[in-house]
């Protein structure tokens, strides 16, 4: 399928873009790679809608990757920040907005305190340091398929071998940074028990996304994550929970809220962004009080940040957690339910081969055979018909509906996708559909 010339200004963008920046983009899912095309450049959002610069409206299934749980432009929000905002954008001091967060946060999730940082990777990254500070071990375990930002030691694949350690992922890290960070194919309990039976004495953490959403929506096997902080436990090591995406998404509680509370398992420690920054550059990393007490200025593990808890962003995201009421959950789930159901319905009826999977209201398509099973780890991801699916998200985005551009992304929604907005997504699922369908006779 060739897709569709973008109309003139984001053309003319991207263009100019490209002149200054590499590929045009800030972060390289935007540059549309994986689904061909250009970009459209956005002008304004509100609500469940974007507007690109020549005036087109699009049903927004991304919601900036995640935070904007409210949708974009939430009044009481917008007059929050407004209000922030004409006090000072900036002190480097403490401020009473970071300890009001705090304290929502660990009203919410299984931590006891919170360290603030201003990215997800920031976050797992210093994560990761304190779990080596507080265990004085160095080896990190994660999962292929998950992903905990651009931190060099987590940016690899896996060894040769099943318990080898990794190699780099990328050019630019050296195998240096990755010599210690071993690398498990996601929801195998064996491999976590031959890892840790061959380097437990050496593991400083395991590190996971409590739901994996960065390779699809892959969500743990039953018990699979109170097996993992269990595992760890035994071993003397720290089970990490990277909710970065699920966190205060998934459920009121993040992932925690969905399995954790009812299993019986409780990470060490957790790493949170997205919603808890509502919309604004904010992350944070919290835990156990004892490992949390290591940071500086408490304790030796050294971390910093002049951003860090910016009173902006914490305002933002105290709003927006606050406002975030079961109410809003149930009204996502309803979104969500209803646009999954009629999209496995619509592939189904043109004979796309497919699988539909969730955690709590993150969801995603997999263009995979049934027959197959469900989409367990990072190796069953990669057989997703990505050519299917750019013929799918180019038909959805021309009838109004912005989708992730890559097959390896979550769909997101808001409690802001009112029927009108709904309605528009089913409308052109079928249409989405059928070219999914045409395209699979021209690979």
């Amino acid at each position: 399928m060739t897709p569709p010339e973008p109309a003139p200004e984001s053309a003319a963008l991207f263009a100019r873009a490209r002149a200054v920046t590499p590929g045009g983009v800030n972060s390289p899912v935007r540059a549309f790679n994986a689904v061909g095309g250009t970009p459209r450049f956005i002008r304004s959002a509100a609500g469940a809608w974007l507007t690109d610069v020549d005036g087109h409206e699009y049903v927004d299934l991304i919601c900036s990757w995640g935070p904007m749980l409210l949708g974009h432009a939430h009044p009481e929000v917008q007059a929050a920040v407004s209000a922030a905002v004409s006090r000072g954008t900036s002190y480097g001091t403490p401020t009473e907005p970071e300890v009001l967060l705090a304290e929502e946060i660990v009203d919410r999730a299984p931590v006891e305190r919170v360290r603030f940082v201003s990215s997800g990777t920031e976050a797992t990254m210093s994560a990761i340091r304190l779990a080596r500070g507080f265990t004085g071990r160095d080896v990190v375990v994660k999962f292929a398929g998950c992903y905990h930002g651009h931190v060099d030691s987590l940016l690899a694949s896996a060894g040769s071998g099943l318990a080898t350690f990794a190699t780099p992922g990328t050019p630019g890290v050296p195998a240096s940074s990755t010599e210690l960070t071993l690398v498990l194919p996601y929801n195998d309990r064996a491999a976590v028990e031959q890892v840790f039976a061959e380097h437990g004495d050496r593991i400083a953490c395991l590190v996971t996304e409590a739901a994996p959403g960065n390779m699809g929506v892959v969500p743990p096997e039953p018990g699979f994550n109170r097996f993992l902080a269990e595992t760890c436990t035994r071993h003397g090591a720290l089970f990490v929970s990277d909710e970065v995406m699920t966190g205060f998404r998934a459920t009121r509680q993040g992932q925690w809220g969905l399995d954790g509370a009812v299993e019986g398992w409780r990470p060490d420690l957790v790493t949170f962004g997205k919603v808890m920054g509502g919309g604004f550059p904010a992350a944070a990393f919290g835990g156990r009080a004892d490992v949390m007490a290591r940071l500086s200025p408490e304790g030796p593990v050294y971390q910093a940040g002049t951003l860090s808890g910016n009173p902006v962003a914490t305002t933002a995201g105290l709003t927006t957690l606050r406002l975030a009421t079961d109410e809003v959950y149930a009204h996502i789930g309803w979104a969500a339910d209803t646009i999954k159901t009629a999209a496995a319905e619509a592939l189904t009826a043109a004979g796309v081969p497919h699988v539909v999977q969730s955690a709590g209201t993150m969801f995603s398509v997999f263009f995979t055979d049934p027959a197959d099973g469900p989409v367990r780890d990072f190796a069953a991801a990669s057989r997703t018909d990505a050519v299917a699916y750019a013929a799918f998200f180019h038909a959805m985005l021309d009838r109004q509906v912005y989708l992730p551009p890559s097959a390896y992304e979550a769909w997101f929604l808001s409690s802001a996708h009112d029927e009108r907005a709904v309605q528009t997504v089913l409308d052109a699922l079928p249409h989405a559909a059928a070219a999914a369908a045409a395209s699979q006779g021209t690979r």
